[in-house]
């Protein structure tokens, strides 16, 4: 009979391996092997690279899965992916000790980012409108060839038999593909760029109201108060200059302003 000791010296049991991955890497080092051992125009080559394509494919759906969030269906980055996979096994060079993975993940989503960039829409239009607006696009063509001119949005509503509003709403889907950069020039603007023609701050506007009641309180000074305000902050003169250009000691004058402050700041209901 073993004992609890016998038990607690009994190795661990190994870790599980992923089998599954396991299989992968090793099916995908054997057929890049079988790849590197064909000639170029043999046949054979089509179907060990449609085999490396389909083993790898889970790669792809790995890296897809970083793009959940995007408006793009899923089915679209996948098969964006699958573009950059096959990049990545005609590229590979076994030799170099490096696992296909490792080479391949950033081609795969260097190509679906590239995807996202070049053309996905810039603001997210709802599948119904992207489907109508092909819908909307070829009947656009063809009325422009059979009577000579560009539709109006009536005549595309009565050829397709959708209501007007839909037309409206797939032509400006239609251009929602891609944002013009502020600093972009215009050619119909001589070369202007659209941020060279909006406005900007004007930060003396910030002090049209103060100016408006400064200019409110003054009128309502005494004349002599009033031009020792005018002297004093509009010409920029000290209370001595005052004195001597009002005959008048310059001990007066300093009880005079602090006189007025005092005025116009009871008399200013805006700051109250």
């Amino acid at each position: 009979m073993g004992s609890a000791k016998d038990e607690g010296d009994a190795p661990a049991p190994p870790t599980p391996v992923d089998q599954s991955r396991v299989d992968v890497r090793t099916l995908t080092r054997v057929l890049f092997e079988r790849l590197a051992e064909l000639p170029a125009d043999a046949p054979e080559r089509d179907r060990v690279r449609a085999a490396l394509i389909e083993v790898n494919l889970p790669l792809v759906r790995y890296a897809a899965a970083r793009f959940r969030g995007r408006s793009e269906p899923m089915e679209d980055v996948i098969q964006v992916g699958t573009i950059g996979l096959i990049n990545a096994i005609d590229r590979f060079d076994p030799t170099r000790g490096v696992q296909f993975p490792t080479y391949a993940l950033p081609t795969i989503l260097g190509e679906i980012k590239r995807y996202f960039r070049d053309n996905v829409r810039t603001m997210h239009v709802p599948r119904r409108l992207q489907e109508l607006w092909v819908q909307v696009s070829a009947a656009m063509e063809d009325l422009t060839v059979a009577h000579g001119r560009m539709p109006k949005v009536p005549e595309i509503a009565a050829n397709l038999r959708i209501p007007e509003e839909d037309v409206r709403a797939c032509l400006d889907a239609g251009r929602a593909y891609n944002a013009t950069s502020l600093e972009a020039a215009q050619e119909h603007d001589g070369g202007l760029a659209l941020l060279d023609r909006l406005g900007y701050e004007d930060a003396t506007l910030t002090h049209v109201e103060h100016r408006d009641m400064v200019r409110h309180l003054l009128v309502q000074l005494p004349e002599r108060e009033r031009q020792i305000v005018m002297l004093r902050f509009f010409g920029n003169l000290t209370q001595s200059q005052i004195s001597t250009e009002l005959g008048m000691s310059q001990m007066h004058v300093s009880r005079l302003l602090a006189r007025i402050f005092t005025r116009l700041r009871n008399s200013n209901s805006w700051e109250a």
